[in-house]
């Protein structure tokens, strides 16, 4: 399963569509469907056949014997709904080897939207921002929404800075049924403002969980000697030494991945750090582990 996950060899794959099918048919083979994410073949309920339901799940023994068209059902697949909010400001660019911070989210959040549309029939949506927003596509399940889902993915680039408030305030007013949130970002601002902002959407019983994405360098620089460092959003620059880089900072990285989730965690939210050169299963596993919880 690894090499379906390994981001550093995702990168090599052209398209986001292939990149998320590797990711998701890689993942779901491991799990050995797995009763727990709802992958069982424990059959649970019969269900009349509607318009637009995939054929391939009619029970067409009972269609032979009864002339009318029912849908198995398994365990885990009521349906639920997915928003994906993808911050897109400049220092979701940085990269320190095969993958940036930015393209490591487009990889979980095209595989999360796969996960949800083509595997377990959910809607999905997407919103890409930075201090403003970028791109809208409201959940749906409709036929073609997938593609709409990558094609904002693909147009994401890095630009300006990021502002956490305007772009979630829009959010909570279409995000009305209740659902999955899921925000990917560095989350480079205080533990209370990024709360604060991401805190309302749980007012509504949706489930929200912050996927915080760093680089490797960030939490282990190496500096063997002094260093000029520029902010990627705002230009600032900073002389730092090795001393600096081996301890301060450590601490202080540290410091504000613990205040983090240790707030998100107290106002009811999901949090998990997730590394670059780490594999995407931890994403996926958490995304199926909150859905389960919502069936």
């Amino acid at each position: 399963m690894p090499r379906f996950l390994d981001p550093a060899v995702l990168s090599a794959i052209s398209g986001l569509e292939l990149v998320a099918k590797t990711v998701v048919d890689g993942f779901v083979a491991g799990l050995h469907r797995s009763a727990d994410f709802g992958f069982s073949q424990e059959f649970a309920e019969y269900r009349a056949y509607t318009p637009g339901d995939d054929l391939r799940h009619v029970d067409w023994n009972v269609y032979a014997r009864s002339e009318r068209a029912y849908l198995k059902r398994y365990r885990g697949e009521t349906n639920s709904l997915l928003t994906l909010l993808i911050d897109a400001s400049n220092s979701m660019s940085y990269a320190s080897g095969a993958v940036s911070k930015l393209d490591y989210a487009r990889y979980i959040a095209a595989s999360l939207a796969y996960l949800a549309i083509r595997t377990q029939r959910d809607a999905a949506g997407l919103v890409v921002f930075d201090d403003e927003l970028r791109c809208v596509v409201r959940p749906s399940a409709r036929e073609g929404q997938m593609h709409r889902v990558l094609a904002g993915l693909e147009r994401a680039e890095p630009r300006a800075r990021t502002r956490y408030e305007a772009p979630l305030e829009h959010v909570q007013g279409f995000v009305r049924r209740r659902g999955i949130v899921v925000m990917l970002s560095d989350f480079y601002a205080t533990p209370e403002r990024i709360v604060r902002a991401a805190e309302p959407l749980r007012f509504r019983g949706n489930e929200v969980v912050l996927f915080h994405i760093l680089d490797r360098a960030e939490l282990e620089p190496d500096i063997g000697a002094s260093a000029l460092l520029v902010d990627l959003e705002t230009a600032e620059r900073m002389e730092v030494n090795a001393e600096y880089a081996a301890r301060d900072y450590r601490e202080r990285i540290g410091a504000h991945i613990e205040a983090l989730g240790t707030r998100a965690r107290a106002a009811g939210l999901g949090y998990r750090l997730l590394v670059t050169d780490a594999p995407l299963d931890a994403a996926l596993r958490e995304y199926l582990t909150v859905r389960q919880g919502r069936d």
